[in-house]
């Protein structure tokens, strides 16, 4: 390219999720036709979320606080640990109405092909919990129905299998390869409902 800011600004969108080269074009086109006003509303946005969003201490869903809304409720149901591969996977299932317990945000799951194993995971972080929240009873694993969500599920349930627990494995109604965060909406609660005991092979 001639212009090295043009260049730039594509090389840092196409590295975000989901946006290829020519989407980052596309974006970076719509930037320089629009005010100026907009492009720095843009800016600031992402300057305050990376300020004011963090990950919660305890079970790294997204917070702005030490502790994530559902963390501090005490409302929320402490006898029931949802585990789940990322942040994203709570607000899908939040939104579905059907789980009142508390959350474990992995951040990913395992897939040796992408050099991701269970230490790369917050799995450790889970085991402790288990052994210091001693309300808990129940683990729902509900990592998504991919052949990686599948063997981080298994490799969980085989850490826990003689601890005093219930293990739980989401419903599969949600189509195999599929992500939780994207799930429809009733899908998800069917398959939170329908939840069935899981053990490890």
């Amino acid at each position: 390219m001639l212009f090295p800011a043009l260049e730039n600004v594509v090389r840092l969108f196409a590295s975000l999720p989901g946006i290829g080269q020519r989407s980052a074009l596309r974006i970076a086109f719509h930037l320089i036709r629009s005010e100026t006003e907009k492009a720095s509303d843009i800016a600031d946005a992402i300057t305050r979320l990376k300020v004011e969003v963090r990950f919660c201490s305890r079970c790294s869903s997204l917070a702005d606080q030490d502790l994530c809304a559902t963390c501090r409720d005490p409302r929320r149901d402490r006898t029931v640990l949802c585990v789940v591969e990322e942040p994203g996977d709570v607000f899908a299932i939040e939104k579905t109405g059907e789980f009142g317990g508390l959350y474990h945000v992995l951040m990913g799951s395992i897939s040796p092909l992408d050099g991701i194993g269970p230490g790369d995971l917050r799995i450790k972080e889970l085991l402790v919990r288990v052994q210091e929240e001693q309300e808990i009873k129940e683990i729902l694993l509900a990592t998504n129905p991919t052949l990686e969500g599948d063997a981080t599920a298994e490799y969980i349930a085989g850490l826990l299998k003689d601890a005093n627990l219930h293990i739980t494995r989401i419903s599969h109604g949600i189509p195999t390869g599929a992500s939780i965060e994207y799930a429809e909406k009733t899908t998800l609660a069917r398959s939170i409902k329908l939840r069935h005991d899981f053990k490890a092979q």
